[in-house]
């Protein structure tokens, strides 16, 4: 039967051509967030969404959400009729194949992907009852990349209608300080800026955008259907140790160096520039503009080449000359004069840029060859194979050579490999009016190399990332990421070893040991480290064939399935109640947009997607995920709490979450008179910001994380530092980061646990004699529960004798001094305390 479809785009833009524009009427957002929290670099960001149907009649609705396209999308969720649906990290080739059966069946299912330029769109539908709701969680991760002295997050909105509750939190916390915070972007002119707040300390900060329904109408690009644009928050931190900033936890550590007070290293500079036939028009003429602001940036102690190449060359000089102010007017006047011309001899011309390098070696210098194309090589040697191995011979690791593809229809890939070979990278310039400017923008970040031969130490590690390094540039920044071995800290001695301009020069760590993160959420470093290592090690698959290629594929991809990171090796499969289609999510390959299509109960719907100009310049990579669900939805709150409960009888711990900025029942224990309630924060796994405990009918003990207040009658003492209280049948004994609590023969410990400067409380039951009596969320750990059929991220759990479908997911154990994240399977709260959780709201 066909269904009108409905079209949501939450932090998107409109690409479905579908067979009914959406009305607004039909469908409200209502609460829509984004929290992000950076901790030495390493962001972690949640959107949440929900919405609303508000007609009589089920409706699709459609959920975008656009992410940097450096991110790897971590988590994905679903909160329906009480239920969570997951999405599951799969192998690509297993996910492929339970999409293309989908198919094959008539189901929903579709991949459909586009170009942008730096950031992707993840974008998934359901279908949604009368008057119900549906809450959607995307969770991605993301390495802050240091370029031209600043760290740049960005976040970007266009929820296609004005939101009433609509939030963005931005949480930094800098160990090393913070030097620099500012904000760029579309949501930030006009009235929306007055929306904006900003808290500033040493070492975090905190940026709120809360704007209102008629604020979100008033920025550059936004209108009377809510926000269209971005928010860019800029930063930097206190560099006063020139080593850097070294983090240790859990057994890994992350390296952060970029030292900057050190003299500028003079540079031999070739540019190697494309004038074939296809560079006609508007891209050389943008080549022309960026060419002669680059030369005009060259210092006089630097030396330069120039030479642009079709199926010949064409040098302005056959040797290096020197930066100075009458060379640099002649280039000049060479640049004005370039025009396109015939086809395209990659080889010759990069082997000659080599050539004039090699030919002019001079000390205390740095040489860099830089190479503009917009197409595949189509003259003289055109094999890809033989050029690279002709490149990387001529090079001999010598210095870097850094290719710059402009457009779609270069051979980008050859770009890509070339550039690895010879410590360089490869960079795609956009077709777009503001070409010149990206040309221009990629010449600063190489513009004043400070070190070179750069080799990363680290006595006492393993597992490192990549720690040879032929160049460092000012403004930028090496991480390394390792395990230490045996988890040994004191054996674990790192340092760096470069040549400066004027000698080799050492930087070793200040301290005896490296600073430990235990503030930092417990897994953050080991995921640092995981990341970096998918990311190089794709990069190296790239660069390998046969076997060793496989084997590196097969380590990326493996690290990618045990950090549920969606890579382009994996793919995300969306879970859903039984008996519906499946949907994949992938991480596209950046090609020219095309004409898709969806297939949906059997009909295929075609569409166009294609690159969506800004006014900031960027566009998006579109994911495209449909499939329907018949169930009536009921969206819970959220932000949530997630709990963990140990049965006996099932191999995983069980988990479910209840929401926050609540008053929860933790136990009610009518014989012995005692009663505990917990305040859950407002924030996503938050902990408990209180515990109120009342004993008897005269006690009454209020802890929090700084200070426990203890009621006695009229009587009221507050208590700040560690001490042992006594009040009735109750002792309380304060320690750091523990706090001992005994009723009578019921004793139970609260830890105090502190993650990214946010303390919280966590109680944990040691001794409690079992009562029939007894309820409260802490009282159903003792539940009976079983583990029925297991399909590895599926399975079916017994409570109270009823089976419930539960899907594989993770928590964080905070019942431990140092929380540790374990597998569970996640049920919903209704199914483990097997009434509503709202009855044991207080």
């Amino acid at each position: 039967m066909y269904r009108r479809v409905v079209l949501l785009t939450l932090l998107g833009s409109l690409l479905g051509l579908v067979n009914t524009l959406p009305n607004k009427d039909d469908w409200d957002i209502y609460s829509f967030h984004i929290n992000s929290t950076v901790t030495s670099r390493y962001a972690t960001t949640t959107i949440t969404s929900r919405v609303a149907n508000r007609m009589n009649e089920s409706k699709e609705i459609e959920f975008h959400v656009r992410i940097p396209k450096n991110a790897f999308i971590r988590k994905f969720r679903m909160f329906m009729d009480g239920e969570v649906y997951d999405g599951v990290v799969k192998a690509k080739e297993q996910a492929e194949r339970q999409y293309t059966e989908a198919v094959s069946r008539g189901q929903s299912a579709g991949i459909v992907s586009s170009v942008g330029r730096t950031l992707e769109e993840f974008k998934t539908s359901v279908t949604v009852a009368p008057h119900k709701k549906v809450t959607f969680e995307l969770t991605y991760e993301e390495l802050l990349k240091r370029r031209l002295g600043k760290y740049e997050l960005q976040i970007f909105a266009r929820p296609m209608q004005p939101v009433k509750d609509f939030k963005v939190d931005v949480h930094i916390n800098e160990n090393a300080g913070l030097k620099l915070i500012e904000m760029k972007g579309g949501l930030s002119t006009k009235e929306l800026a007055n929306a904006i707040t900003k808290t500033v300390t040493d070492k975090q900060a905190w940026i709120y955008f809360y704007p209102t329904v008629d604020q979100q109408k008033v920025c550059d690009s936004c209108s009377d259907n809510g926000l269209n644009g971005d928010l860019v928050i800029f930063y930097d931190v206190q560099r006063d140790v020139p080593f850097g900033d070294i983090q240790t936890g859990d057994g890994y550590f992350v390296h952060h160096f970029a030292p900057s007070d050190l003299p500028r290293i003079s540079k031999n500079v070739v540019f190697v520039i494309d004038q074939s036939g296809s560079m006609h028009g508007r891209k050389m003429q943008q080549t022309r503009i960026a060419l002669i602001h680059i030369l005009s940036d060259l210092v006089e102690d630097d030396f330069f080449g120039l030479i642009t190449f079709d199926s010949e060359l064409f040098h302005w000089k056959q040797e290096l000359v020197q930066a100075t102010a009458k060379n640099i007017e002649e280039a000049k006047e060479f640049a004005e004069k370039i025009k396109d011309r015939g086809p395209t001899d990659i080889n010759r011309a990069v082997l000659e840029g080599t050539r004039m390098l090699n030919a002019h070696p001079r000390e205390d210098s740095a040489s860099i060859l830089i190479l503009l194309t917009d197409g595949d090589p189509t003259s003289g040697e055109t094999n890809p194979e033989r050029i690279r191995t002709n490149v990387k011979k001529a090079i001999a690791s010598k210095f870097p050579l850094y290719c710059l593809g402009f457009g779609f229809d270069v051979n980008f890939e050859i770009l890509e490999k070339m550039s690895l070979d010879n410590d360089g990278l490869a960079r795609r310039i956009y077709e777009d009016s503001d070409a010149n400017l990206q040309l221009q923008g990629f010449y600063e970040e190489v513009a004043t190399p400070l070190l070179k031969d750069v080799t990363m130490i680290y006595i006492g590690g393993s597992n490192l990332t990549q720690t040879n390094f032929s160049q460092y540039y000012n403004g930028s920044e090496i991480v390394v990421a390792g395990v230490i071995t045996d988890n040994n800290i004191e054996s674990f001695t790192p340092e760096v070893v470069a040549l400066s301009r004027t000698t080799k020069i050492t930087f070793s760590c200040p301290i005896a040991t490296p600073e430990s993160t235990a503030t930092a959420p417990i897994d953050r470093i080991q995921r640092v480290w995981a990341y970096l290592t998918v990311k190089q090690l794709m990069k190296k698959e790239l660069q390998l064939s046969g076997p060793e290629k496989e084997k590196v594929k097969k380590e990326a991809m493996d690290l990618s399935l045990k950090y549920s990171f969606v890579t382009p090796l994996t793919s995300m499969v969306v879970t859903k109640p039984p008996g519906e289609d499946s949907a994949v999510l992938n991480k596209p390959k950046e090609e020219r947009p095309e004409t898709d299509s969806i297939m949906r109960h059997g009909v295929t719907r075609k569409f166009l997607t294609y690159p969506t100009r800004q006014r900031t310049g960027f566009s998006g990579i579109y994911f495209h995920i449909h499939f329907f669900l018949e169930n009536i939805f009921l969206s819970p709150a959220a932000p949530t709490q997630r709990f963990l409960l140990r049965p006996e009888k099932v191999a995983l711990p069980l988990c479910f979450d209840l929401p926050t900025a609540i008053d929860v029942k933790l136990l009610h224990h009518p014989s012995r008179g005692l009663d505990i309630k917990g305040i859950i924060g407002t924030e996503e796994n938050a902990g408990f910001t209180q515990l109120r405990i009342h004993v008897q009918s005269d006690i009454y003990i209020e802890v929090d994380t700084e200070s426990i207040s203890v009621k006695e009658g009229q009587n009221v003492t507050r208590y700040s530092e560690q001490t042992q209280i006594t009040a009735g049948s109750v002792t309380v004994i304060m320690r750091d980061k523990e706090i001992d609590v005994s009723v009578g023969d019921i004793r139970f410990v609260i830890l105090v646990h502190e993650i990214s400067g946010r303390k919280f409380l966590w109680p944990v039951f040691r001794q409690m004699p079992l009562d029939d009596q007894a309820e409260g969320i802490l009282v159903y750990n003792n539940g009976h529960y079983e583990e029925g059929e297991n399909m590895g991220t599926t399975s079916s759990i017994k409570v109270q004798g009823k089976e419930i479908d539960a899907g594989r997911s993770s928590a964080v154990d905070y019942s431990l001094p140092v929380p540790v994240t374990v597998d569970c399977w996640l049920l919903s709260a209704q199914s483990v305390l097997q009434r509503p959780s709202t009855d044991f709201n207080n």
